[in-house]
């Protein structure tokens, strides 16, 4: 079979599927029943197949193919499975001490990127926070449906760009000749252009704006879920609006909190284009050196180690920061 056959094989079997689970409506006692015999033989294969050939093909595999590559070295083709490809430390070492030929104890410069990103993330995260939850409330709780639907068409209709696209309309937007600076210097604000793309200003704009509705969703959905009654009665108590939040829908929302911060930190923690495009000659992001390894170095296994200790690093930021607020990892997926 050709590959345009496969490839619509493959989507014809998806769609077939997807339609036999939008006809399952199980009642309140066949929930209780066993996973076979509420989804069906047939589709309960097709469920058990598909997430299983996607976690292993797509996740399992690929993730210990990297595992297991990060404790190689650089070698080449002919080198590879001989006696000097054997397990080291080497890649790990390097992301800490750098070159052995480098003057200085500790790579300074690829440490402080690391840093500098899970910082960045953190900090992002929370300014999206700030930024959605006032939105994600209004929608929920305040908004009638004909201004739902605009809202929610005002926020979609600008991610059907792609992230590249949107990189570079901030690099316009910001550029030193860019609409922002020239309508700066009209005003009178600033006398001579600001160099955003330098100062980062243009890249954490754009890594904010990117992950908007990935934060504003989980937020919606928590907040919907709030009995209304709720705040009307703390209203009536003469609760002010920062107790009503804070004690009231906060806590209520507190699963859609953590979704959507944990979705936002790890994707902006984990933005190639967008650092790539909009990154100055001084920026520091870990990325981009991530990026470097694999396609101007062409070091795959310092790529896989450098890849990996940033992935670990979010994984044990993100689950710890779950641990402090009380809430386990299948809380945020509700």
């Amino acid at each position: 079979m050709s590959n345009l056959g496969l490839t619509f094989a493959v989507t014809a079997v998806i769609v077939a599927g997807f339609f036999l689970l939008t006809k399952l409506n199980p009642s309140p006692d066949e929930r209780r029943l066993g996973f076979f015999q509420r989804n069906g033989a047939l589709v309960g294969a097709y469920l058990l197949l598909g997430v299983g050939f996607w976690t292993i093909f797509t996740v399992i595999m690929p993730m210990t193919f990297m595992v297991d590559l990060s404790f190689h070295m650089k070698l080449p083709p002919s080198k590879q499975g001989g006696p000097e490809d054997v397990y080291t430390l080497k890649n790990y070492r390097y992301f800490l001490f750098g070159s052995p030929t480098s003057g200085d104890a500790w790579n300074w410069i690829h440490i402080r990127a690391f840093l500098v990103t899970i910082w960045a993330s953190v900090l992002l995260t929370l300014l999206n926070f700030a930024l959605c939850y006032p939105i994600a409330y209004y929608m929920a709780q305040s908004a009638t449906a004909r201004k739902l639907r605009l809202v929610l068409l005002l926020l979609i209709i600008p991610y059907w760009v792609n992230d590249i696209l949107r990189a570079f309309a901030f690099r316009i937007l910001l550029s030193d000749a860019g609409f922002i600076n020239n309508l700066l210097i009209w005003m009178g604000v600033i006398d001579q252009p600001v160099d955003f793309i330098a100062a980062n200003t243009a890249l954490y704009m754009a890594l904010s704006y990117s992950h908007l509705l990935i934060m504003i969703f989980p937020l919606y959905n928590a907040i919907d879920s709030l009995d209304h009654n709720q705040i009307e009665a703390a209203r009536d108590l003469g609760a002010p609006w920062w107790h009503i939040h804070l004690f009231i829908v906060m806590p209520h929302a507190k699963p859609g909190i953590a979704s959507g911060m944990t979705l936002c930190f790890m994707l902006t923690a984990g933005a190639v284009a967008t650092p790539l495009v909009l990154g100055g000659p001084n920026s520091l992001w870990f990325t981009p050196i991530v990026y470097d390894r694999f396609y101007q170095l062409f070091d795959w296994p310092q790529g896989a180690a450098y890849a990996l200790i940033l992935l670990v690093a979010c994984i044990t930021l993100v689950l710890g920061t779950l641990r402090l607020a009380g809430l386990k990892l299948g809380e945020i997926t509700k």
